[in-house]
């Protein structure tokens, strides 16, 4: 086996359904139809997700047919998977909201361009088709047992809490997609293992076609429980590098090893060696040091990772605020929502209420509570999480 494939084997792989099977495909050449699906549920694509994507990455690499699905249909029903009560369900509108800016922010990972594009899918595309008769039809393949031996069933069932039909529909109308897109393998997080082997199962009996899946480890956010936009752990692959940088600071010491594995290019003999460093008493902060740069120049640049370390030391070491504080403009009564979208200073403006909910905006050192907030006349400065800063002056 090439390097390549040895490393797309085993590297940040947790298992393969089945492995000789895709090695003997690897090596006899045949071009693969690869996919990884995603809910919209959220505005921000992030490391855990990147994670996945650096997998589909090597099999495009390696001159395979590559495909981002967007379950814009799937995302309105809801996975239950982990879930200890029915996920509350999204709009058609807010799911294409939240999927809005989901190319740009992966091409950070994949390429959409070149000699082999990747292809960005919604799976609304053949599950809007879908009647009555053909979901029933779906349905036949699976029995209720085979469902309800998932956890997070059987742990609703004993605290006597509602699982709802819809939730059962999930893993079916998921594992159709496999089907459609005649996919060879499916990629995705450990998480998503029961609704790949449903996507397996139908491929099987409705086309006998045995495609595989691949698991990749879960990765764990800031607060250390998996990354997740519900817990407002997450790094973001288009977050800005100051705002990465000082995120990776704040990992717990024991994730250091784990984020070198999962989500930088080091080798495993570098990484032996840093697990070496740890064990060895050097100062985990110093390690970390290390792991924001790699992280930072991956997603943006060496010069910003540089520029981003700097900036940590004067912000949180020396309790300075930025010397190069970003300026905006606004008019007396524009939402500071829309002025913090306006200048880029977050990704969306989902993701500037969630932060004011979480009490992580200040304006002039005043906590903003309401996501209606409007600015008065003056200047302001305000703070948007622990590193994040902008100067607002009045038209």
């Amino acid at each position: 086996m090439s390097k390549e494939v040895e490393n797309l084997l085993n590297r940040n792989v947790e298992e393969i359904l089945i492995k000789k099977e895709l090695e003997s495909l690897l090596k006899e050449g045949k071009k693969l139809t690869v996919y990884y699906g995603v809910d919209p549920s959220g505005p921000v694509i992030h490391l855990g997700h990147a994670v996945v994507l650096r997998k589909l990455r090597q099999f495009q690499d390696l001159g395979h047919r590559v495909i981002f699905l967007v379950g814009d249909f799937t995302g309105m029903i809801g996975d239950p998977t982990d879930k200890g009560a029915a996920r509350q369900p999204l709009t058609r509108e807010q799911v294409l909201e939240n999927a809005k800016t989901y190319k740009e922010q992966l091409e950070k990972i994949i390429e959409f361009k070149g000699k082999n594009p990747a292809e960005f899918r919604f799976n609304s595309e053949w599950n809007d088709k879908l009647n009555f008769r053909e979901i029933i039809q779906l349905s036949h393949y699976f029995t209720v047992q085979q469902l309800l031996e998932r956890d997070m069933f059987q742990e609703r069932i004993k605290k006597e809490k509602p699982i709802h039909l819809h939730e059962f529909l999930y893993p079916l109308i998921q594992g159709y997609d496999a089907v459609v897109l005649e996919a060879d393998v499916q990629v995705a997080g450990t998480d998503q293992t029961f609704n790949m082997l449903a996507g397996r199962h139908l491929n099987k009996v409705l086309k006998n076609k045995t495609n595989i899946v691949l698991s990749c480890p879960l990765l764990e956010g800031t607060d250390g429980r998996k990354m997740s936009k519900s817990f407002g752990n997450v790094i973001g692959v288009t977050d800005p590098a100051n705002d990465m940088f000082g995120k990776m600071m704040s990992i717990k010491d024991e994730l250091i090893v784990r984020y070198f594995e999962l989500c930088t290019n080091r080798t495993n003999e570098e990484i032996k060696e840093i697990a070496k460093k740890l064990e060895g008493g050097e100062n985990p902060r110093d390690l970390k040091f290390e792991l924001a740069k790699d992280i930072v120049t991956i997603y943006h640049s060496e010069k910003a990772a540089e520029k981003a370390g700097q900036e940590f030391e004067k912000i949180l070491k020396k309790k300075e605020k930025t010397t190069e504080m970003p300026k905006a403009s606004f008019k007396k009564g524009d939402k500071l929502v829309d002025v913090l979208v306006e200048s880029k200073t977050v990704s969306s403006k989902s993701d500037a209420r969630r932060l004011i909910q979480q009490n992580g905006v200040k304006d002039n050192d005043e906590t903003v509570t309401d996501i209606d907030y409007t600015l008065d006349k003056g200047k302001h400065t305000v703070q948007v999480g622990k590193r994040r800063f902008i100067e607002l002056s009045e038209k």
